[in-house]
């Protein structure tokens, strides 16, 4: 977990050889950081509970927690300001759309992508710490099931759009390279997501490709900077946030594995797009080519009012900034051409060089921004009863991915069409916005626009190509031209059997 301690600093903090108890260690220790109320409880507790109780505190070194308060405060004080006067559109000239790029151009990125993956240079970095609470789901959300009609979890795929991208490297290049997948589970969802692995067969990948890792977590607080208790020998803790892997690449043992693989590119993204092109070689020839340590994806924004961050520059920085950080008039301003000045939505899809990872772990990763919520969060009283707040009570502390673009020496910005690489899975139905229907429905008329360019038709609406069959689109014409096929659709390749499992 992160900021846990070595051994021999326990050992110092709390020394075995004096006549002091175990207790009145961890209280005095507790006590330099206002944080004594943790033990408050320890007459009552059993041996085992009070083991999990130290395992707990032992956790986080306090005085950086201590400081991550004072740091978090500042910035909540400061959340309101806007930015409209240090704001500044991205430069056209950093960024390509693959909208308005000729089709030439974009094959030259893609092969060089493609010859990237051939030598083993590419891996993916998916953010998958978050469970489906918000979709009434009580596991993991890539293990999540839209109802496509091959009833394909989000996890299985991204794992057979690797297992394509792979084969069409090989098709392209003679060479067979292989994606290495760090999956970043967080404290709840790693055994979940490892048995689901297990169970599945890993999708056909080879288990020695895929490397799962926590990130961290930080404690919760209430207002006056004392960690909330969330049972009575339990600390009440939250994930650090999608910016936790900078950490947790370093912490975990991740970077050195890279390294040893010839890892030289990361593309990362998040679980929850189930349009994402993984490890999309274009992206990646492009960055390759352009010789950015760093970049960005992004989708053009529907609306000045869409409630979505935007890549820009900040006081001469890339920074995402939020569209609560900017006035509506700042927001509605259009270049000549009629387009948003401030266009560039942020989709949580990057790219990285191993090397700048390595770069932002070692030097950058104490100055990211901490993001502050106020939350209501179930916490124990003074007597010992856990209680649910009807207000917000205290406070949770995460880091954003986006926030290293900062530190970026090279950074690039592509542009994607929405309807063929973003659609968020993130409510329930009831919702009806970045939910499951939403996301069927995205992956019906792409993968029908699939079938249409390559010449055949679908009658109804449910459309479904397998990534093992095509991994955008290429590849059909002698599967469905001039073929008419009746819905539900689900074309399949010739490694799958007729249920969609391997």
């Amino acid at each position: 977990m992160v900021f846990r301690w070595f051994s021999s600093l326990y050992c110092r903090l709390f020394p075995q050889t004096d006549s002091m108890t175990v207790f009145e260690r961890l209280r005095d220790h507790l006590a330099r950081y206002n944080q004594e109320h943790l033990v408050q409880f320890w007459d009552d507790l059993t041996d085992d509970e009070r083991r999990e109780l130290q395992e707990d505190i032992r956790e986080f070194n306090l005085e950086e927690v201590q400081d991550i308060f004072r740091r978090a405060i500042a910035g909540l004080q400061d959340a309101s300001e806007k930015l409209d006067d240090r704001l500044q559109p991205l430069p056209e000239e950093m960024c390509m759309s693959v909208k308005r790029t000729d089709p030439t151009l974009l094959r030259e990125y893609e092969n060089e992508g493609l010859r990237q993956v051939a030598l083993g240079h590419v891996g993916v970095l998916l953010m998958a710490g978050g469970q489906g609470t918000r979709l009434g789901f009580p596991h993991p959300k890539g293990m999540y099931d839209v109802g496509l009609p091959s009833r394909k979890t989000l996890f299985q795929i991204q794992a057979e759009r690797i297992r394509k991208l792979e084969r069409l490297a090989h098709d392209a290049t003679g060479q067979q390279g292989h994606i290495s997948w760090y999956i970043m589970t967080s404290e709840h969802t790693m055994e979940p997501t490892r048995r689901f692995f297990e169970k599945h067969d890993f999708f056909g990948l080879r288990e020695e490709d895929i490397v799962m890792f926590e990130q961290g977590s930080l404690p919760c607080f209430d207002f006056e900077g004392r960690i909330l208790l969330d049972e009575r020998h339990r600390l009440a803790k939250a994930p650090d946030g999608n910016g936790g892997i900078y950490r947790a690449l370093c912490e975990r043992g991740i970077l050195d594995d890279m390294q040893n693989r010839g890892v030289l590119y990361l593309h990362a993204h998040s679980v929850d797009n189930i349009l994402i092109r993984v490890a999309d070689p274009i992206f990646v020839g492009y960055c390759v080519q352009q010789r950015a340590e760093c970049a960005a994806k992004v989708v053009e924004k529907s609306q000045p009012s869409e409630p979505v961050g935007v890549v820009c520059v900040v006081d001469g920085k890339y920074q995402v900034v939020e569209y609560s950080e900017i006035t509506s008039k700042s927001a509605e301003m259009r270049k000549p051409d009629g387009r948003l000045t401030f266009s560039a939505g942020n989709i949580c899809n990057h790219f990285f060089t191993t090397a700048f990872l390595q770069r932002v772990a070692a030097e950058h990763e104490k100055e990211l921004k901490l993001h502050v919520a106020q939350k209501k969060i179930p916490w124990v009283d003074g007597e010992g009863v856990k209680r649910t707040p009807e207000k917000p009570n205290g406070i949770k502390v995460e880091k954003f991915v986006f926030d290293v673009f900062q530190f970026a020496e090279k950074f690039a910005v592509v542009e994607v069409e929405r309807n063929e690489e973003f659609s968020a899975l993130k409510n329930a139905d009831g919702a009806k916005k970045d939910c499951p229907s939403t996301a069927r429905q995205d992956i019906f008329r792409l993968h029908r626009r699939y079938i249409e360019n390559a010449g055949g038709s679908v009658d109804g609406d449910a459309c479904e190509v397998s990534p093992l069959l095509s991994y955008c689109g290429e590849g059909l014409t002698q599967v469905v031209h001039g073929k008419t096929f009746r819905s539900p659709v689900h074309l399949q390749s010739t490694t799958e059997t007729l249920n969609g499992h391997l």
